[in-house]
């Protein structure tokens, strides 16, 4: 059996991802989250470590969690693939639907370690994915929104069919293309369900990697 490891947003996705690559016979041991420069909150969906680790601990997984600045993300992911590569780890599953220059990039950086991306859910439907996400037993919240295209109404929400049903035409059921991002929190890989709280919804602008880019709003989650 091929052991690998999962690129981990800790969202719908990845959970979908990694959920096909066990299906697959794939002998997933570790979950790779790039944490910011303070070591506290993952770089992708601001959630903190310590609600990172119990997931992790939900799923019977390891949490690799390195912290990186966006200057450094590439050399600092590529480091922590040639540790899991000397682990056993010849396989890293990412959760991206079709988005081709997420695909470019972990091909590339996991062809510098030696190791071969998987994308389980590479060009499905979008409502397909859903559908599966939810017949499987899985559950998430949305934690960030992207306020170009929903309002802070949406977040903190249940990804559920009253969810997508209330989505504007000009959003995608996925997200994918970042108009909104979740965390998963219960479902068949669980041991346990995460109970959660939300401590607050705020809203934060990033500075990088543009000026121009839009605000988000944030679930803060909490155990």
């Amino acid at each position: 059996m091929n052991k690998g490891f999962c690129s981990w947003s800790g969202g719908k996705d990845s959970c979908l991802a990694l959920h096909r690559a066990l299906q697959n016979g794939i002998e997933v041991t570790h979950l790779l989250t790039m944490f910011d420069e303070t070591g506290l909150h993952s770089r992708s969906h601001a959630v903190s470590l310590e609600v990172m680790k119990a997931q992790a601990d939900a799923l019977g997984l390891k949490l690799v969690a390195p912290s990186a600045s966006w200057k450094d993300y590439e050399t600092v992911f590529i480091e922590n693939l040639r540790e899991l590569k000397n682990e056993g780890c010849e396989i890293g599953i990412f959760g991206d639907i079709d988005l081709q220059p997420h695909r470019d990039w972990e091909e590339k950086v996991c062809a510098k370690a030696g190791i071969t991306a998987q994308l389980p859910l590479w060009n499905e439907k979008r409502l397909d994915l859903v559908e599966e996400f939810w017949r499987e037993g899985f559950k998430s919240v949305v934690i960030c929104v992207d306020e170009k295209f929903l309002g802070k109404e949406f977040c903190g929400r249940v990804f559920d069919e009253s969810f997508v049903r209330d989505l504007p035409e000009n959003v995608d059921e996925c997200g994918e293309n970042g108009e909104f991002h979740t965390f998963a929190f219960d479902g068949k890989l669980f041991k346990n369900s995460i109970d959660y709280k939300i401590a607050e919804i705020y809203h934060h602008k990033p500075s990088f990697p543009a000026e121009t880019i839009s605000g988000y709003y944030f679930a803060k989650l909490t155990l």
